[in-house]
């Protein structure tokens, strides 16, 4: 049997290979494989690469500067992921089991050879733990049995629009450092609109149709304006669908409370919604 290959039996008695290999004492599985000549050659491979030795004619490496890797440069029967994950083993010291190449103060997350995502090294724990996929340039993780979008860590909603509601500042749209993402809107129903020459935020609803609840001079109030129409839908209108409300960060309870009963809120909203009312009953 060759060395870091062993023999294993699926359910229905047919043989299969896994491989594996021990680095810094650290067990790591390589795949499992139906052909034994297979799984020889991926432990050799991923030997080479901790060993630092040429194989197929090349060095193995991940240059950080540009994101090119060498993996493709001959046919390399070991998966993508692992040849991250060795090369990072082999150039930083540390194992990590998602495909991350450590960087100075930050890192690198490789998704295939062409999809690399930067992050701050702030964010290794969690990333070192959950693997990041992607569908359609959504990029997304499981975390606690839900699909959860990478940009809900800085506070983006799911129905964000790019350009709109958040920016990349540098035109990177794989950056994800946070000095990179700017949240432009991070409130439900709130927009930072320019107005003669000064920022103001707009607070509009969807019901049928957008309906302007204000202007207001800060986000906070606009974000709380929101909410107190929420609360007026809720009242007048028990069996129309929920919106979900704002938490606003950084007030106490009696300034938020001082905010939401002097908040004004568009009599045109307002009067539509006493309509809907005197219509539902």
């Amino acid at each position: 049997m060759a060395a870091g290959v062993y023999t294993a039996y699926k359910k229905d008695n047919t043989e299969y290979y896994r491989v594996s290999l021990t680095c810094k004492n650290k067990h790591i599985s390589l795949g499992s494989f139906d052909d034994y000549t297979l799984a020889g050659e991926v432990y050799k491979e991923a030997d080479s690469i901790l060993r630092n030795e040429a194989a197929c004619g090349y060095q193995h490496f991940i240059n950080p500067s540009d994101y090119t890797t060498s993996y493709g440069s001959c046919s390399s029967p070991l998966s993508f992921e692992k040849f991250v994950i060795l090369v990072n083993l082999r150039d930083n010291g540390i194992y990590i089991k998602t495909p991350v190449y450590l960087c100075e103060k930050y890192f690198l997350y490789f998704l295939s050879p062409k999809t690399v995502l930067k992050f701050d090294i702030e964010d290794l724990f969690y990333y070192s733990s959950h693997k990041i996929m992607s569908r359609g340039g959504y990029f997304f993780v499981n975390d606690f049995g839900m699909q959860t979008s990478i940009l809900n860590r800085f506070g983006i909603r799911n129905h964000s629009v790019k350009g709109k509601d958040y920016i990349f500042r540098n035109g990177d749209e794989h950056d994800f450092r946070y000095s990179n993402v700017a949240v432009i809107n991070k409130y439900n129903g709130v927009e930072q609109i320019t107005k003669n020459g000064r920022i103001q935020y707009k607070t509009r609803i969807h019901i049928n149709g957008n309906y302007i609840i204000g202007t207001y001079n800060t986000e906070n109030e606009a974000a709380i304006a929101y909410n107190r129409a929420v609360d007026i839908l809720a009242e007048k209108l028990p069996c129309f669908r929920s919106y979900p409300q704002n938490y606003v960060e950084g007030l106490s309870h009696i300034e938020y409370a001082s905010i939401y009963n002097t908040i004004k809120i568009s009599k045109k909203f307002r009067k539509y919604i006493e309509e809907l009312s005197a219509v539902s009953k």
